[in-house]
């Protein structure tokens, strides 16, 4: 099978949030068989970390629960990730306002919160940023990612059953 569908996880400086993001969908994705056709993958609205791994703290909490950042590499949001990509999911509200004001008309519908996908969640709930924080603030991350994950999985599912 091929790609059918793309997801691009955003957060600030693609070390910490999105990484993280991207290596549990990840492994969503292959638990469910999905991986051939669901590509992901994650950037930042700055280019701060370009080119570096997630930040250490994000690899160390990541591992504990058996995902693995250690490859992936910080880049920036790109013109053409708008076409590429089939969902923009930001981490918080400065994020899909950063790329709302780049996005193109036709793509609007694209970019939303991660966390509209988490049942439950308040609409407009956001991750919060670790980076400035203890190592449990990554933990938290990953508890509302894991769940925002679980919730996007049969959004995607739901997509690929009706042709996407």
């Amino acid at each position: 099978m091929s790609v059918r569908l793309r997801v691009l996880m955003v957060c600030t400086g693609n070390i910490c949030r999105s990484p993280t993001a991207e290596a549990v969908l990840r492994r969503m994705l292959a638990e469910a068989g999905l991986h051939r056709e669901v590509e992901v993958d994650s950037a930042g609205i700055v280019d701060y970390h370009a080119g570096s791994p997630p930040d250490p703290r994000a690899q160390a909490q990541g591992a504990k629960r058996g995902y693995d950042l250690s490859r992936l590499r910080a880049r920036k949001v790109r013109p053409a990730d708008f076409e590429r990509f089939d969902l923009l999911l930001a981490m918080d509200a400065d994020h899909v306002e950063y790329l709302n004001e780049r996005c193109p008309p036709q793509h609007m519908g694209r970019v939303r919160l991660l966390l509209d996908f988490a049942p439950g969640a308040a609409q407009g709930a956001e991750v919060p940023d670790p980076y400035y924080g203890a190592p449990a603030g990554f933990d938290r991350v990953l508890d509302l990612v894991e769940v925002a994950c679980e919730g996007l999985l049969g959004h995607l599912r739901q997509r690929l059953d009706a042709g996407a």
